[in-house]
């Protein structure tokens, strides 16, 4: 399926920006060091209120997760396992003189500009939109604050500000910074370049060499790239990872799927359903008149 399509004459004359390349982001967790300068420049870029500094007993993690005024969210990740073996130590240097081995695993996360964005579908104001850049962003001031969107979404991203105005806040990929040929702040901020920003047909190829070298120069075979299948559930994503391990692990959905994908199907469902109880009910009638 086509981001953008005709629509009929109207789409013809109207003034509408023209297609851009498809922007996203490849996040390569590998090179996440957890600095949270993305978190950071998300914020200060963005105008949004800190999170403050509760601890949550949640490793280093003072964000929690996604909302309205949280856009991206480093997860911290430890994992804590019994060496079994001589060769198993000997695999992570540092813990040779140990009988416990771990690891960090950190990630993060953001909006995933789905292709398929059920968020988008059920807007009933027009404030979701898909821009120029292939990218689902929220007009503030177009939102009523209805909340359909929040329990569209497979990945729980979008989220309303019930604490400001009400209204649904989420990832814009600082649509305001690509119209001038910016990088957005969370990229241009990674130290590391972690989050890796450009053409999504790029990405995708820079996606692919990283992970054939990580699993055979680095040894991490599970390794995997999540929301890169294109005939996922969700028609693959703008934004996708770099993964160590399962995406539950990262507290991600494993087989994230479209929630308006079914929707055709039980509309039809719910119509032959109306026309059976009609044609019941006239018959019925007709049997009592006689």
């Amino acid at each position: 399926m086509e981001l953008f399509e005709s629509t009929g004459a109207a789409a013809e004359t109207a003034t509408y920006p023209a297609p851009q390349p498809r922007k996203g982001f490849f996040t390569d967790t590998t090179l996440c060091i957890g600095c949270k300068a993305c978190e950071v420049a998300c914020k200060e870029w963005n105008q949004l209120p800190s999170d403050g500094y509760a601890f949550t007993g949640e490793s280093y993690d003072n964000t929690g997760e996604l909302n309205g005024t949280t856009w991206r969210h480093v997860a911290f990740v430890e994992q804590v396992h019994r060496v079994s073996s001589t060769s198993d130590a000997l695999l992570q240097p540092e813990n040779v003189l140990h009988s416990v081995a771990g690891r960090w695993l950190m990630e993060s996360d953001v909006c995933k500009h789905c292709t398929h964005a059920a968020c988008l579908d059920v807007c009933p104001t027009g404030s979701l939109f898909r821009t120029e850049f292939g990218t689902v962003v929220v007009q503030q001031d177009v939102c009523n604050g209805c909340g359909y969107c929040v329990p569209a979404c497979p990945f729980g991203v979008i989220q309303k500000r019930e604490e400001t105005d009400g209204h649904a806040g989420k990832c814009t990929l600082c649509y305001d910074r690509l119209l001038d040929g910016e990088t957005p702040a969370c990229a241009k901020a990674c130290p590391t370049e972690s989050i890796q920003y450009g053409d999504l047909d790029e990405l995708h190829a820079r996606a692919d060499a990283r992970l054939a070298r990580v699993r055979e120069n680095e040894h991490f075979h599970d390794a995997s790239l999540y929301l890169r299948d294109t005939n996922d559930g969700i028609g693959g994503a703008g934004a996708f990872f770099l993964l160590l391990d399962k995406p539950e692990v990262y507290g991600l959905p494993p087989d994230p799927v479209d929630t308006t994908r079914d929707l055709p199907q039980m509309w039809r469902a719910a119509a032959q359903t109306a026309v059976a109880l009609v044609a019941v009910t006239a018959v019925a009638a007709l049997v009592t008149r006689r």
